[in-house]
């Protein structure tokens, strides 16, 4: 089986060394260096922005090689992070060895490998968006024993010009294929490339999205990965958007995550998908349906949710999206299968059935049942969220409705099985609470919940700090009424977050 997963791996790096990536050495990148004619190279991480940023090396020699891949290198910490004096700026940047994958758009071998940051007397930084997450993910799976994994659904619009030929019908792009989808051939190129680069990828398809104004084309699509641990799920959604963008620049087109690219038409969310396992056996069902532990950590990201948009929606267009009667959700709450809900649980093969004789009545083989696939789906983020810190946020909610003690009772009364947003259903919409509507309300709401984020030392008061005065900046309270009909106004703002984080 081992052996089959590292034939079948699309990483360069897996297939030479015949390891898989978590084994990764030092001398196994040396060697592969080395025996594959690599000349360059690239520390990468994420900064404040939330974007990749480069070190490029030269290979001179052995001995350089093994220098910087032993003790990394400084950088000038100021230069990345706001919160970072000038005064005493300087971090090292240390390779994670696991991480490393040969660069798609290089223009000679180059071998990148992401880093994390650490202070001048060695240790992790602790404001450090990766090390927040990595102790978020640590208290855990200390306190409840289980390993979290976590996907994204990461949505995107590309833009281009108009092509007339085989025009798609305007908000009816949901799975089309070329030709009526334009730009299906860089959906599927940018997702063999994430999997070159360790990227797990579950499928690709395009969305609802499409419309055409101003002699432009606007086409969604999806990218949607498979469950992994949390570093390593903000680490392949970073290195999809870099991938995505690259696309974008060769073939002459934006690729934008904007949460909302105009009134009206379908907004880009980050949907999170998240699952616990125990023994490798995923402990989100029973024999019949969702477990009770599922329900706890539901209940967690409910009681957490108005605040975790703070990281999950932190730009005034996100808030465009979060609107009444439309699939992005406003009421806190859960039901299963129910796109109206903030928290929803998807179909996820719990019956034990015979589909594929089914359909296949030639089928001579008995089919495996194959559990593990049910995930629970956090449907509030979108393209603007600051990866790790969400995802922290995230792993801490998960944990508090593990350890709630009415957590199966909130359960019962946070749950939805119908369509809010009907007539009907008014009622039990109106005993719902809601997400907040803007930045500013987005932050009084940690602000109300920073006690929780900075417990155990996972948030530092600083980082908490920030992000409340980020989002106070925006100062757009009333911003959506403000707003209202005056489309060359809503037009600029989608320009000025276009490309946000």
């Amino acid at each position: 089986m081992r052996e089959l997963e590292i034939v079948l791996n699309p990483n360069k790096l897996v297939k030479y060394l015949r390891k898989p990536a978590s084994e990764f050495n030092r001398h196994d990148i040396i060697r592969y260096i080395e025996e594959n004619n690599i000349e360059m190279v690239n520390f990468r991480y994420a900064g404040e922005d939330g974007k990749l940023k480069t070190l490029n090396f030269v290979i001179t020699s052995k001995d350089y090689l093994e220098s910087i891949l032993a003790t990394g290198e400084r950088v000038d910490g100021s230069s990345l992070f706001s919160y970072i004096e000038a005064c005493s700026s300087d971090l090292y940047v240390i390779p994670k060895f696991r991480t490393a994958y040969v660069n798609p758009f290089a223009e000679v071998p180059t071998l990148d490998l992401l880093c994390s940051f650490y202070t001048k007397e060695g240790k992790p930084l602790e404001s450090a968006p990766e090390y927040i997450l990595r102790k978020a993910n640590t208290e855990f799976k200390r306190a409840t024993g289980f390993t979290f994994k976590a996907m994204g659904e990461l949505e995107f619009y590309i833009v281009s010009e108009v092509d007339e030929h085989y025009p798609a019908v305007d908000q009816k792009g949901y799975h089309n294929s070329r030709p009526f989808s334009k730009w299906e051939h860089l959906r599927t190129e940018a997702m063999n490339l994430i999997a070159q680069t360790g990227g797990k990828i579950k499928y690709g398809h395009s969305e609802v999205g499409n419309f055409t104004s101003d002699s432009h084309f606007y086409e969604q699509h999806e990218i949607e990965f498979q469950p992994v641990e949390p570093e390593e799920a903000v680490e392949q959604l970073l290195i999809a958007k870099w991938i995505l963008r690259m696309l974008g620049q060769k073939y002459g087109v934006n690729v934008s995550f904007t949460p909302k690219i105009t009134v009206g038409k379908a907004g880009s969310g980050l949907h999170i998908h998240m699952m616990v396992e125990k023994d490798g056996v995923n402990c989100m069902v029973d024999e019949k349906s969702i477990s009770d532990t599922a329900r706890k950590i539901m209940v967690g990201l409910l009681d957490k949710a108005a605040s975790l948009t703070a990281f999950g929606n932190t730009i005034p267009l996100s808030y465009l999206r979060l609107v009444p009667h439309q699939e992005a959700p406003t009421n806190i709450c859960w039901g299963d299968t129910n796109r109206s809900a903030l928290v929803r649980v998807p179909l996820g093969w719990i019956a034990k059935t015979h589909m594929i004789k089914d359909a296949n009545p030639h089928e001579r083989y008995d089919v495996p049942y194959i559990p593990g696939k049910q995930t629970v789906e956090f449907r509030a983020a979108d393209g603007s969220a600051d990866l790790y810190h969400l995802m922290a946020g995230i792993l801490m909610a998960a944990q508090l409705g593990l350890e709630m003690p009415d957590a199966l009772v909130k359960a019962k009364q946070l749950y939805v099985g119908v369509n809010i947003f009907k007539e009907e259903n008014k009622a039990t919409a109106e005993k719902l609470k809601h997400l907040p509507d803007s930045c500013w309300s987005s932050a009084e709401a940690l602000e109300r919940d920073r006690v929780f984020y900075e417990s155990k030392n996972i948030f530092p008061k600083g980082t908490i700090d920030r992000f409340i005065r980020h989002l106070k900046s925006y100062d757009d309270s009333h911003l959506s009424e403000e707003l209202y009909g005056k489309h060359e106004e809503i037009g600029k703002l989608v320009e000025s977050y276009l490309h946000c984080m």
